[in-house]
């Protein structure tokens, strides 16, 4: 090989590493590119005295530790209190008065939406979401087991986290340690729609993503996110009553009903964090599951008659 081929070869390696280099720096830029307008698009979904983390709400002051909020918050949402922990919802019973109510198709609903008939006697439902916090204390009362065996996702967690991995008759002995027990599919949706019949917990209005924690797995409302929110850490989306995340974040048990095959299934209501479409929001959508179905996607709340 004489000394010009060879420095002809070694310029054409050059040549290609350059252009090689030059590819990947502009793929490197795409990418940041696609990134930096996906966060640009993700809204700030969080309320007043909490911020923004990754695709987290935590309270202010916190950190983040894989999808975890870490640290003292110095604020929390309206109905949450500050603890060492993070921060918790403030957990009270709200007055549900007894009616009735039919939902009708509104707008545009398609006609064949038509709730029937729905009548109710008062009863009180707990303000929020049960929580892990609230849960390991029915395991401290050794009323209640450690929901983790056949359960595909997170388990336990922030105290202000809601509580998913239980089945029906679990959920159903926690709300029975607690003086109550699972609403039945009419109290779940009334307490839902109210007297008025709403499309929506809080009202007719559309979903946005500060009112309700869904569509944070693959956007808009976030992406990539593998835990709920903290219960009532959307404040913007409770009822006129005060009751708070009865769209969003885990969907909700509902009493077991029927005889036979009807009575190995529940109805659970609400949607998810999971869900991408406000469809799921809505105030007269359900789904039919196995009582023995764990999921950290299905959490509970519990309901008590009034002295």
């Amino acid at each position: 090989m004489t000394h010009a081929t060879k420095l002809q070869i070694d310029g054409r390696h050059a040549r290609m590493l350059a252009a090689a280099a030059g590819a990947i720096a502009a793929v490197a830029l795409v990418l940041v590119m696609a990134f930096a307008a996906r966060e640009a698009r993700q809204p700030n979904r969080c309320a007043r005295g909490m911020q923004m983390l990754g695709n987290r709400c935590c309270g202010e002051g916190q950190g983040l530790d894989r999808d975890r909020c870490v640290g003292v918050p110095r604020t929390c949402a309206v109905s949450m209190r500050v603890t060492d922990e993070g921060c918790v919802p403030e957990l009270t019973r709200i007055l549900i008065p007894g009616g009735a109510v039919e939902r009708m198709p509104i707008d545009w609903d398609a006609p064949a939406v038509r709730e029937p008939m729905i009548a109710v006697q008062s009863f009180l439902i707990d303000s929020h979401e049960v929580t892990v916090g609230a849960w390991a204390e029915c395991i401290a009362a050794r009323e209640c087991v450690t929901p983790s065996e056949g359960c595909t996702g997170p388990v336990g967690g922030e105290p202000g986290m809601p509580q998913g991995c239980v089945t029906a008759a679990e959920a159903a002995s926690y709300c029975q340690f607690r003086g109550g027990s699972l609403p039945t599919r009419d109290q779940l949706a009334f307490a839902a729609m109210g007297i008025e019949g709403r499309r929506y917990p809080w009202g007719n209005a559309g979903a946005v993503c500060r009112r309700v924690a869904f569509a944070v797995v693959e956007g808009p409302c976030a992406h990539d996110a593998t835990t709920p929110d903290l219960a009532g850490s959307h404040p913007e989306g409770q009822t006129p009553e005060g009751v708070h995340d009865l769209a969003g974040n885990v969907e909700e048990w509902t009493a077991p009903e029927g005889a036979g095959l009807a009575a190995l299934s529940a109805e659970v209501s609400g949607g998810s964090f999971r869900d991408a479409s406000a469809t799921a929001l809505r105030t007269f959508h359900r789904r039919r599951v196995s009582i023995e179905t764990r999921s950290f996607s299905i959490g509970l709340r519990c309901v008590y008659a009034v002295e």
